[in-house]
């Protein structure tokens, strides 16, 4: 790319390599654009060879990884125009939740669920497919109502549930592979008021008879497990005012209410999560697991999740258990949640209601990648779904078993970028199978 053209069109950076935010991945380059606008990342994709858009650095492989250059949309952060009477907001691709949720709340506005972290992107929590918790809830990609993208050759495609229903589907989801998305119009509901109820020592065998009605005591529920005991750690319920009924005060299935407020790692500090103990406050301050004003570290983790069948939930977990040994000395803890089913092609939770078993596992790379292989092994009879954005170790030929729109999601790829502008290691390995 030409050196006249660039400085007075963006910002452009030369530097040393960016790590990923837990800092267990560099980036393969240090050719980083930031572009303030539209019509510069049009021009910046009409010259370049390859490219590939960077959110918030997120995600623990190399989804979104360039060995020539980056694209990243974090000055593009602005919310464009807001419609009360849709129901919508409109936002450039990079801003953050964090920055989003306290803007609609002071408008009267809400978004139907938010993820842990809040300080991701819109952007690439959507392009891989990150979500929060609830049975009825989808994951955040669900409530993209609208995607502005620019394409290879630099010209701009608008995809819409309205219009172009097929498309949109494919793309939402779209693992970075069709385009840089540069705007999304985001569903929104009327503000309401949350509660959180946290209880400690739930005995496994309370799942295979209460599973589903213990996922479903909330509007988000989160259970923390260390697999080293026949008790969860940790029942997180996050109960929406007005819609579901709170928990009992002092047990739930035989687990007893927390005294003060906990981390999910019940040994750690809980300064930096969301107020818990039953107080109410907004949307946005109590569905991540996290406080808004509080920007995680890049402390020293990965992370593996697996998405299978709501149906096949508890014999998934029951066999995860039987390597408990094995985990437990390279895990920080595991985090199970329900997602409902949505349409969105390349999405985990594609036609099937989902429960995901997440490990955060201490930044040992060699042992976890030699435990990956057994902890999807004991999953294989449920059709494990990884997700995108986390390390995981499965083929492209499984994958495609398990995404049966994979082949009608290259055959679009292909359309929008023929020549791979927009392709990286990550999507060849796991997508295109070369």
């Amino acid at each position: 790319m030409a050196a006249p053209f660039l400085s007075p069109l963006s910002t452009f950076a030369q530097q040393a390599r960016l790590k990923n935010w837990a800092g267990n991945l560099t980036y393969s380059t240090g050719n980083i654009f930031y572009p303030t606008s539209v019509e510069e990342v049009q021009q910046l994709v009409k010259q370049g060879n390859k490219l590939k858009a960077l959110g918030t650095r997120h995600c623990f492989n190399r989804i979104a990884d360039s060995r020539d250059s980056l694209l990243s949309t974090s000055k593009m952060n602005k919310v464009i125009s807001l419609d009360p009477a849709l129901g919508t907001v409109t936002v450039e691709a990079g801003i953050k939740y964090g920055e989003l949720a306290p803007y609609l709340n002071q408008h009267g506005h809400a978004l139907h669920n938010l993820a842990s972290l809040p300080h991701i992107s819109v952007g690439g929590s959507i392009t891989t497919a990150t979500h929060g918790s609830g049975v009825k809830n989808g994951n955040l990609s669900t409530a993209v109502e609208a995607l502005e993208v620019v394409i290879a050759d630099g010209s701009i495609i608008n995809l819409s549930k309205t219009h172009n229903l097929k498309k949109f589907n494919a793309a939402v989801v779209g693992l970075g592979a069709i385009g840089i998305i540069t705007k999304v119009t985001l569903q929104i509901q009327p503000t309401y008021m949350v509660a959180q109820h946290v209880f400690t020592d739930l005995p496994m065998a309370q799942l295979k008879d209460n599973f589903e009605k213990i996922m479903s005591a909330g509007y988000s529920v989160s259970l923390f497990y260390d697999w080293q005991t026949d008790l969860i750690n940790e029942v997180w319920i996050k109960t929406r005012l007005g819609m579901d009924t709170s928990p009992g005060l002092h047990e739930f299935y035989g687990a007893q209410a927390a005294t003060k407020n906990l981390h999910p790692i019940i040994a750690l500090s809980a300064e930096n999560c969301t107020e818990q103990m039953g107080v109410p406050g907004p949307w946005y301050e109590r569905l991540p697991h996290f406080k808004m004003g509080f920007t995680p570290s890049s402390g020293k983790e990965l992370q593996s999740e697996y998405f299978v069948p709501m149906s096949n939930a508890v014999e998934a977990i029951e066999a995860v258990a039987k390597l408990g040994k094995q985990i437990g000395p390279h895990l920080f803890i595991t985090e199970v949640r329900a997602i409902a089913a949505d349409d969105l092609w390349m999405s985990p939770c594609y036609k099937q209601t989902s429960v995901t078993i997440h490990f955060t596992w201490k930044q040992e790379t060699k042992a976890v990648l030699q435990l990956l292989p057994q902890i999807e092994n004991a999953l294989a009879p449920f059709n494990p779904r990884p997700h995108w954005g986390k390390v995981f170790t499965l083929d492209q030929k499984t994958l495609a078993t398990r995404y049966e729109k994979m082949h009608d999601f290259k055959e679009m790829v292909a359309d929008y970028d023929p020549h791979g502008k927009f392709r990286n290691g990550f999507l060849e390995r796991n997508v295109f199978g070369r």
